[in-house]
C-alpha cells in the first residue's frame, strides 16, 4: 500500500512539473528529461508512471482540469452566508476565467493545452469533458438563479452557459494577449451576469 501512496505522488509531482515547464516555456519545452529534471525524479521514475509523453500531458491536463473545477467549487462552498444567484455566478466565472495574478499560470498552460487539442483526439476528449462539467457547473447557478427569481424563467441555461463559458475562456486569452487587464475582463463578465438578471 505505502507503494501505491508514493507511485501517486510522483505522478501528481510529474503533472505539476509538466504544468511548470509549459506555464514558464510552452509545451515545445516539454520532455522527458526536462520534466524529470523539473519533478526532481530520475528519467526512469518518469517512464514507469507513464508510458508515453502523450500519457503524461493527459494526465497534467486531468490534473488542472480538477484544479480549475475545484477553484469555482470550493468559491461556492466557501460562502457562509446566503449570496445572491448572481455574485455567485460572477465569482464562478471568475475562478473558470483565471483572471487574477494567481491563477495566470494555469491560464498559460490551460491555453497550451487547448492549441495543441486539435492534433490530439486524447487531449481533445479530456477537455471536452472538462468543458462539459464546467458547463453543468454554470448550468446550476443560472437555475439557482432561476429558482430564486433572480434570472428570468424563460431564458435557456443551457444556452446561456454556454455563453458565459464562451465570454470566460475569451477573455482567458484576452487578459494573457494583454488586450484586457483582469479588472476589465471582470468588468465584461459582470456586464453579462447582468444582463442575465435584469
Amino acid at each position: 500500500m505505502p507503494r501505491q501512496v508514493d507511485y501517486e505522488e510522483r505522478r501528481l509531482r510529474i503533472a505539476e512539473a509538466v504544468c511548470a515547464l509549459i506555464a514558464r516555456s510552452g509545451m515545445e519545452a516539454v520532455s522527458l528529461r526536462d520534466v524529470a529534471a523539473e519533478a526532481d525524479v530520475s528519467m526512469g521514475a518518469v517512464q514507469r508512471c507513464f508510458r508515453t509523453k502523450e500519457d503524461m500531458l493527459l494526465f497534467a491536463l486531468e490534473h488542472i482540469s480538477q484544479r480549475v473545477s475545484e477553484r469555482a467549487n470550493q468559491r461556492i462552498a466557501a460562502t457562509s452566508t446566503p449570496q445572491s444567484a448572481s455574485t455567485l455566478l460572477s465569482h464562478t466565472l471568475a475562478e473558470l476565467a483565471l483572471l487574477d495574478e494567481e491563477s495566470r499560470a494555469q491560464a498559460h498552460v490551460w491555453l497550451a493545452f487547448v492549441s495543441h487539442a486539435p492534433a490530439s483526439e486524447r487531449l481533445a476528449a479530456v477537455l471536452h469533458e472538462a468543458y462539459g462539467k464546467l458547463h453543468d457547473l454554470v448550468v446550476w447557478l443560472i437555475r439557482y438563479g432561476q429558482d430564486t427569481e433572480e434570472i428570468p424563467p424563460h431564458l435557456d441555461a443551457a444556452q446561456e452557459a454556454h455563453t458565459l463559458l464562451a465570454v470566460a475562456d475569451g477573455l482567458t486569452v484576452h487578459v494573457l494577449a494583454g488586450h484586457h487587464s483582469p479588472e476589465t475582463a471582470s468588468a465584461v463578465l459582470q456586464r453579462h451576469v447582468d444582463h442575465l438578471v435584469q
